[in-house]
Protein backbone atom coordinates (compact mmCIF):
# COMPACT_ATOMS: atom_id res chain seq x y z
CA UNK A 1 0.00 0.00 0.00
CA UNK A 2 1.46 3.43 -1.26
CA UNK A 3 -0.86 5.19 0.37
CA UNK A 4 -3.40 8.88 -0.46
CA UNK A 5 -2.09 12.05 -1.75
CA UNK A 6 -3.99 15.00 -0.47
CA UNK A 7 -3.84 18.28 -1.30
CA UNK A 8 -5.86 20.87 1.40
CA UNK A 9 -3.73 23.32 2.67
CA UNK A 10 -2.31 26.00 0.02
CA UNK A 11 1.30 24.01 0.62
CA UNK A 12 0.18 20.97 -0.56
CA UNK A 13 -0.63 22.20 -3.95
CA UNK A 14 3.01 21.62 -4.77
CA UNK A 15 3.84 19.24 -2.07
CA UNK A 16 0.73 17.31 -1.35
CA UNK A 17 0.22 15.41 2.08
CA UNK A 18 0.79 11.67 2.42
CA UNK A 19 -1.98 9.26 4.10
CA UNK A 20 -0.61 5.85 4.71
CA UNK A 21 -2.59 4.95 7.97
CA UNK A 22 -5.82 5.22 9.35
CA UNK A 23 -4.36 7.51 11.67
CA UNK A 24 -3.37 9.91 8.96
CA UNK A 25 -6.91 10.26 7.64
CA UNK A 26 -8.08 10.89 11.57
CA UNK A 27 -5.05 13.79 11.12
CA UNK A 28 -6.84 14.67 7.68
CA UNK A 29 -10.90 14.89 9.14
CA UNK A 30 -9.16 16.73 12.21
CA UNK A 31 -7.13 19.17 10.55
CA UNK A 32 -9.79 19.78 8.13
CA UNK A 33 -12.76 20.12 11.36
CA UNK A 34 -10.47 22.66 13.02
CA UNK A 35 -9.31 24.99 9.68
CA UNK A 36 -11.24 27.84 8.54
CA UNK A 37 -15.34 27.06 6.62
CA UNK A 38 -12.84 28.29 3.59
CA UNK A 39 -10.54 25.55 4.06
CA UNK A 40 -13.07 22.60 4.67
CA UNK A 41 -12.58 20.14 1.75
CA UNK A 42 -9.58 17.99 0.51
CA UNK A 43 -8.84 16.56 -2.83
CA UNK A 44 -7.43 13.08 -2.60
CA UNK A 45 -5.31 10.75 -5.06
CA UNK A 46 -5.10 6.95 -4.33
CA UNK A 47 -1.46 5.71 -5.27
CA UNK A 48 -2.57 2.63 -5.15
CA UNK A 49 -4.03 2.88 -8.68
CA UNK A 50 -2.81 3.13 -12.52
CA UNK A 51 -1.92 6.56 -13.92
CA UNK A 52 -3.96 7.15 -17.08
CA UNK A 53 -1.64 7.28 -20.35
CA UNK A 54 -1.62 11.00 -19.85
CA UNK A 55 -0.07 10.58 -16.38
CA UNK A 56 -2.80 11.79 -14.64
CA UNK A 57 -4.80 9.81 -11.87
CA UNK A 58 -7.73 8.03 -13.09
CA UNK A 59 -10.04 9.34 -10.12
CA UNK A 60 -10.48 12.51 -7.64
CA UNK A 61 -12.30 11.69 -4.49
CA UNK A 62 -13.11 14.68 -2.72
CA UNK A 63 -14.47 15.34 1.18
CA UNK A 64 -15.63 18.02 2.96
CA UNK A 65 -16.68 18.38 6.13
CA UNK A 66 -18.93 20.44 8.11
CA UNK A 67 -17.62 21.12 11.77
CA UNK A 68 -20.73 23.10 13.51
CA UNK A 69 -23.19 20.31 11.89
CA UNK A 70 -20.97 17.17 12.18
CA UNK A 71 -21.62 15.84 8.59
CA UNK A 72 -19.64 15.38 5.63
CA UNK A 73 -19.74 15.09 1.81
CA UNK A 74 -17.27 12.87 -0.18
CA UNK A 75 -17.47 12.99 -4.21
CA UNK A 76 -15.78 10.30 -6.20
CA UNK A 77 -15.40 10.65 -9.60
CA UNK A 78 -13.75 7.33 -11.19
CA UNK A 79 -16.00 5.41 -14.04
CA UNK A 80 -19.35 8.28 -13.20
CA UNK A 81 -19.47 11.00 -10.73
CA UNK A 82 -20.78 9.37 -7.32
CA UNK A 83 -21.53 11.07 -4.03
CA UNK A 84 -23.14 9.25 -0.66
CA UNK A 85 -26.85 8.56 -0.41
CA UNK A 86 -26.98 10.46 2.67
CA UNK A 87 -29.15 10.86 5.86
CA UNK A 88 -29.05 14.61 5.73
CA UNK A 89 -30.74 16.32 3.35
CA UNK A 90 -30.17 20.58 3.80
CA UNK A 91 -30.84 20.44 0.44
CA UNK A 92 -27.61 21.87 -2.36
CA UNK A 93 -25.15 22.48 -0.05
CA UNK A 94 -21.26 24.46 -0.62
CA UNK A 95 -17.97 23.46 0.25
CA UNK A 96 -14.85 25.32 -0.46
CA UNK A 97 -11.25 23.79 -1.34
CA UNK A 98 -8.13 26.47 -0.78
CA UNK A 99 -10.83 29.47 -0.62
CA UNK A 100 -13.41 28.07 -4.00
CA UNK A 101 -16.71 26.46 -3.37
CA UNK A 102 -18.22 24.03 -4.79
CA UNK A 103 -21.80 23.09 -4.83
CA UNK A 104 -22.91 19.32 -3.77
CA UNK A 105 -26.32 17.77 -4.42
CA UNK A 106 -28.80 17.65 -2.28
CA UNK A 107 -29.11 14.65 0.44
CA UNK A 108 -25.96 13.49 -0.07
CA UNK A 109 -24.28 14.30 3.49
CA UNK A 110 -22.99 11.73 6.05
CA UNK A 111 -22.14 11.63 9.41
CA UNK A 112 -18.22 12.52 10.10
CA UNK A 113 -18.03 8.92 11.26
CA UNK A 114 -19.17 7.66 8.55
CA UNK A 115 -16.38 9.64 6.04
CA UNK A 116 -13.35 8.55 8.28
CA UNK A 117 -14.39 4.83 7.84
CA UNK A 118 -15.24 5.28 4.18
CA UNK A 119 -11.60 7.16 3.87
CA UNK A 120 -10.08 4.59 5.34
CA UNK A 121 -11.48 1.87 3.41
CA UNK A 122 -10.82 4.16 0.48
CA UNK A 123 -6.97 4.00 2.01
CA UNK A 124 -6.83 0.15 2.55
CA UNK A 125 -8.42 -1.41 -0.46
CA UNK A 126 -6.46 0.78 -2.61
CA UNK A 127 -8.41 3.26 -4.07
CA UNK A 128 -11.72 1.51 -4.46
CA UNK A 129 -15.03 2.71 -3.84
CA UNK A 130 -15.81 1.96 -0.21
CA UNK A 131 -18.83 -0.73 0.51
CA UNK A 132 -19.70 1.04 3.81
CA UNK A 133 -21.67 3.88 2.61
CA UNK A 134 -24.36 3.75 -0.76
CA UNK A 135 -23.60 5.63 -3.43
CA UNK A 136 -25.47 7.42 -5.97
CA UNK A 137 -24.99 9.20 -9.05
CA UNK A 138 -24.36 12.75 -8.64
CA UNK A 139 -27.23 15.33 -10.24
CA UNK A 140 -28.05 18.61 -10.07
CA UNK A 141 -32.09 19.56 -11.09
Amino acid sequence: MRGIKAVFRDEHIESPALLDSPESIDALIDALMAGPPTHNTAQLFSLDRPLLPSGYPDHLLVVGVDKDAEIGMLSLLDDGNFVPRGSVDRGVVLYHLLGHPREFMAGSEISIDLIRQSLKEFLSSGGKRSTCIEWQEERFA
